[in-house]
């Protein structure tokens, strides 16, 4: 496509047959790190609360210990789930918290998939 042409493309409006510009679709707004089922809803578990238990996500997501420390270390790679490790008494505890950045880009994300089912009309 021309330069010209991709102007073209991108001032025309939606209604006139000209297809939209490449990553114009919501679909490039969803972040694949989230985008994983499993990661998905513990990012929305967290994204209620200011911080939570490990057990409290891992039963509310419906997961074993392994399943979810794994996605965590994921997440936590991502810069989006901070982990705090404490006892509670003698008894050891982890607290899983979503960072300023994994709120964020939960936010977008959900725009994103709510763009995307709005556009099915």
């Amino acid at each position: 496509m021309t330069e010209t042409h991709e102007a073209a493309a991108s001032d025309a409006a939606p209604t006139d047959g000209v297809a939209s510009p490449p990553g114009s679709h919501p679909r490039h707004g969803l972040d694949e790190v989230i985008h994983a089922p499993v990661r998905f809803s513990i990012v929305a578990t967290l994204a209620a609360a200011e911080k939570a238990e490990f057990a409290f996500v891992r039963d509310t997501v419906e997961v074993s210990d392994s399943v979810l420390s794994r996605q965590v270390a994921t997440l936590e790679k991502a810069g989006y789930v901070a982990v705090t490790k404490g006892y509670v008494g003698k008894r050891p505890r982890t607290w899983l918290a979503l960072t300023a950045d994994g709120r964020a880009v939960f936010a977008a994300h959900c725009r994103a998939l709510r763009a995307i089912a709005g556009a099915e009309g």
